[in-house]
């Protein structure tokens, strides 16, 4: 598995990193049979470190944990054992998965858009409908079924996801609703 270990402003020794490589490398391996990639990020909010793990699997699936601390390595070891509870819950669907699965899921590109609020251009009446474009960035769609579509909403913790449904030629969301239960959109 490759590790990508990096610091937001501030200095990751190597005594960090090969913490994180063994207990990361032993939590992902007893869970999940083919990880690709780690990406961890360590960085300091006020008085706390903050550490952000993703974890990419080799069918497309992705897994990620983030905690915090006042320690920078009780802030890893929270988010691992965070990591661990998450792969342990869907072990079985995660086998599942990988059983009926022969090939990676397949990804499409796409752009994703972070458009300004209202507060942050100052504005109370827009002089036009068109909104300010802060960021663009490239994204991917992943091709999965609706269950593994959740299971990945799921494991990254996102509101929503958006995905090509396999069973049909379209694209569909699936999304966390107030209530608690998950709502999913086909066209």
């Amino acid at each position: 598995m490759r590790y990508q270990i990096s610091g937001k402003q501030i200095d990751i020794g190597e005594a960090l990193q090969t913490h994180v490589k063994t207990d990361l490398g032993v939590v992902v391996e007893k869970y999940a049979e083919r990880p690709t990639d780690a990406l961890v990020v360590f960085s300091k909010s006020g008085h706390e470190f903050v550490c952000e793990a993703t974890v990419h699997l080799s069918t497309g699936l992705t897994a990620q944990a983030k905690a915090h601390a006042p320690e920078i390595y009780a802030a890893f070891d929270s988010c691992s054992e965070k990591m661990e509870k998450q792969l342990r819950r869907y072990k079985r669907r995660l086998k599942d998965h990988h059983k009926d699965r022969s090939e990676p899921v397949e990804l499409s590109g796409a752009s994703s858009y972070i458009l300004a609020s209202e507060s942050e251009t100052g504005e109370t009446e827009p002089d036009d409908l068109q909104p300010v474009i802060v960021a663009e960035m490239e994204t991917s769609i992943p091709s999965l079924s609706v269950g593994e579509a959740v299971m990945q909403m799921e494991l990254a913790g996102a509101p929503v996801l958006v995905f090509r449904n396999e069973g049909k030629d379209g694209l569909n969301v699936v999304y966390r609703r107030d209530d608690g239960n998950i709502g999913w959109i086909d066209p």
